[in-house]
């Protein structure tokens, strides 16, 4: 039994003193994750590459990958279920990926010119979205601000639709109501359109404007109060970055025709969702194809990679040269290389299958936990994507979400976390990714840390 086992098991205190206790124990495990980000400090701000890295109660410095698992650098070991918040769909260090890297470098790691294999994996894309155009990005938050970009250019048209509480990446357009508090998002019937940061201009974020997930009725008013003005609308298929919120039936097909009614445009941004939630990510699984889909995260097994892909009527702008869609970086051919592999050579059906069996014994596993200690929590999950949601019932929107207590979530990845599965730090925020390379046994380790979660709740 463990340290964290035996502090949860026998554990009768508060849920503040269950956490305090928990963010010792991450602490007292990991001395050179604590060393490296002190010296991290005197050249990095913050002492991590991103803010997302500077989590409660510290920042884990990472040593190497193997398979499901990763290592920190005080040689702690964990199924990794964070998966580079989404990107490690094909685990680490996969034998086909390595090739696929290993024999491209020494040909030369940059042109700005195309290699084939930026044909194949096109072709791929397009097989899977049913998309017959693409182009390709250095990361999701370039894949959807050429998107907006392109609905705008397509209609003539500024203003941009976005769902509350939803991130589609940091450019001016898109850092509107992310993860904004209560007091700022304005009345249910008609929610404002805060900044989600500082040093935005106010007149680029009042050209996106805000939604609510699962509610067709608010999108129809605005079309029909602003004719001639929207350009359409972005949104996460299935809403990730609020837990997971699944679309309620009709929804995304109403929104579909809703926004080409009104000569409007629709666009999933499927970042996080691509290929994670099955071979054709939500689009497929969900049977609704937009006017534009955005990748990034897992096509390209762990490298930098990003890609939009359309209707021949939108896209045809790029080929036109209506709208320039460039980047010195797209289609590197590491890049490349590396998407080749991960569809071509991966991410087959049968990859999809296993990684689904695994969700599901997690997902049982939890399920019953919950049932027999009677929590108010709940699973959600698609593919390879699944989260536990601190809430009797599903919620519908990021209202809903809000409501949620975030010290339950917390404290339930550092349970997690010391007892050896590596979480996204943000809470209820976040999602677990499976990869095809986790197993049953990795899956129990994750369903028995969640009894003893549920077991120090009982006082």
């Amino acid at each position: 039994m463990s340290e964290t086992t035996e502090v949860i098991a026998s554990s009768k205190a508060p849920l503040a003193e269950l956490i305090e206790e928990q963010e010792r124990i991450f602490v007292e495990r990991q001395p050179k994750s604590g060393e490296l980000t002190a010296r991290a400090r005197r050249s990095l701000a913050g002492g991590t590459t991103s803010s997302w890295q500077m989590a409660r109660p510290q920042t884990v410095w990472i040593s190497h990958g193997s398979g499901s698992k990763i290592y920190d650098v005080d040689d702690n070991e964990y199924v990794d279920l964070h998966g580079g918040y989404g990107v490690g769909l094909v685990g680490h260090g996969h034998p086909a990926l390595v090739r696929a890297l290993s024999e491209r470098a020494p040909l030369g790691t940059h042109f700005a010119q195309p290699t084939d294999d930026a044909i194949i994996v096109a072709e791929e894309l397009a097989r899977r979205f049913d998309q017959p155009l693409w182009r390709f990005t250095n990361s999701g938050t370039e894949s959807t601000l050429d998107a907006f970009h392109l609905m705008r250019c397509a209609t003539g048209r500024d203003v941009v639709l976005k769902v509350e509480g939803c991130y589609h990446g940091h450019h001016d357009s898109a850092m509107v109501s992310v993860a904004n508090e209560a007091d700022e998002i304005g009345p249910v019937e008609r929610p404002r359109s805060p900044q989600a940061g500082s040093g935005l201009p106010v007149a680029t974020t009042d050209l996106t404007w805000i939604v609510h997930y699962n509610d067709l009725e608010i999108v129809e008013r605005l079309l029909v109060g602003n004719p001639g003005r929207i350009a359409g609308m972005i949104l996460e298929p299935i809403m990730m970055n609020a837990g997971i919120i699944g679309p309620q039936d009709g929804y995304l097909a109403g929104l579909k025709d809703l926004l080409h009614r009104h000569g409007a445009l629709l666009t999933f941004d499927e970042v996080k969702t691509g290929l994670t939630v099955g071979p054709g990510g939500a689009t497929r699984r969900l049977g609704v194809t937009p006017d534009l889909v955005t990748l990034a995260k897992a096509i390209g097994g762990g490298v930098p990679c990003g890609a939009i892909g359309g209707s021949e009527a939108v896209m045809g702008l790029i080929v036109e040269r209506e709208y320039e869609q460039v980047g010195t970086f797209n289609g590197n051919p590491l890049t490349m290389a590396a998407c080749r592999a991960v569809l071509t050579e991966i991410l087959d059906e049968d990859a999809h299958a296993r990684v689904e069996s695994v969700r599901e014994h997690m997902q049982r596993g939890v399920e019953a936990i919950i049932e027999e200690y009677g929590l108010d929590a709940h699973v959600m999950a698609f593919g390879a994507k699944g989260c536990v949601t601190f809430s009797a019932e599903p919620i519908s929107n990021y209202r809903g979400f809000l409501e949620i207590d975030g010290d339950l979530s917390h404290l339930h990845c550092l349970v997690q976390h010391n007892g050896g599965v590596f979480l996204p730090p943000w809470g209820k925020s976040e999602q677990w990714t499976l990869s095809i390379q986790h197993t049953s046994e990795d899956a129990q380790l994750f369903v028995d840390n969640f009894r003893s979660f549920a077991q120090a709740l009982q006082h």
